[in-house]
């Protein structure tokens, strides 16, 4: 999130670890802009700060024009800032995935050609996969709403020549990924690419329990520090890779 508090502080840690594979998080609610308040009045609140509701955001985006184009110059905004890091770019998304959302979406495909993107994640968990997994039916329905928008995304990705993963798992257990359940999909893995989905932290700041009172970052952590789960992976003899090492 290039416009958020610690963006510099990450920018810094990215650097020192050559081997990490970064990727641009596109923000257009719950968060600021990177180009002043003044210039994205639409996308706006009186706090300068990006809307929360993300219904009413997208509706405007939707059905606004100076909306839209104050959005394509955000999102602009935010590759550039990207790209003046020095990082390399692995892949794009967008808080609360609302890459989902079609304009939003075609902005970041169409903006994102002229920054070199060749990597989008597409929020799709199969349901199926979920029912197997043990997760109950209130925990599946993330999935079941996400997937019409999913598979609109899916050929818009496609027919740009875009990199993308076949599914994402950690849905329907966002912010409370643990060990067991971790495992139980590490189990289900059907062929293809599979993007593991967690927010991992080493401890519960106030700014973290403040936005996301009922995650469970450290368990998250855990899960993907455990031994358990890398003896899973290397016997089942899973490819560990970066969006951009595949295709």
């Amino acid at each position: 999130m290039v416009g958020a508090p610690a963006a510099a502080d990450a920018v810094s840690r990215a650097h020192r670890l050559p081997r990490l594979k970064v990727g641009l998080h596109i923000t257009v609610i719950e968060g600021r802009p990177v180009l002043p308040p003044g210039e994205v009045p639409a996308l706006v609140g009186a706090d300068g700060q990006f809307r929360s509701n993300p219904a009413a955001a997208g509706a405007r985006i939707f059905f606004d024009p100076a909306a839209r184009a104050q959005l394509a110059r955000e999102i602009a905004a935010q590759f550039a800032a990207f790209r003046a890091t020095g990082l390399a770019l692995d892949h794009v998304n967008a808080h609360k995935h609302m890459q989902l959302h079609p304009t939003v979406a075609r902005l970041i495909v169409e903006i994102g050609r002229d920054f070199g993107m060749r990597a989008m994640r597409i929020p799709a968990e199969p349901a199926d996969l979920l029912r197997l997994a043990q997760a109950v039916r209130g925990e599946r329905l993330i999935a079941i709403l996400h997937a019409p928008f999913a598979a609109l995304l899916r050929r818009r990705v496609r027919a740009a020549g875009l990199v993308a993963n076949d599914r994402l798992l950690g849905l329907a257990w966002t912010g409370g990924m643990n060990e067991a359940r971790l495992l139980r999909l590490i189990d289900l893995l059907p062929p293809g690419v599979s993007e593991l989905y967690l927010h991992p932290a080493t401890s519960r700041s106030q700014a973290l329990a403040r936005v996301m009172p009922d995650y469970r970052q450290t368990e998250e952590l855990a899960a993907l520090l455990s031994p358990a789960v890398r003896r899973k992976i290397d016997t089942e003899g899973i490819a560990l890779v970066a969006y951009g090492e595949v295709g």
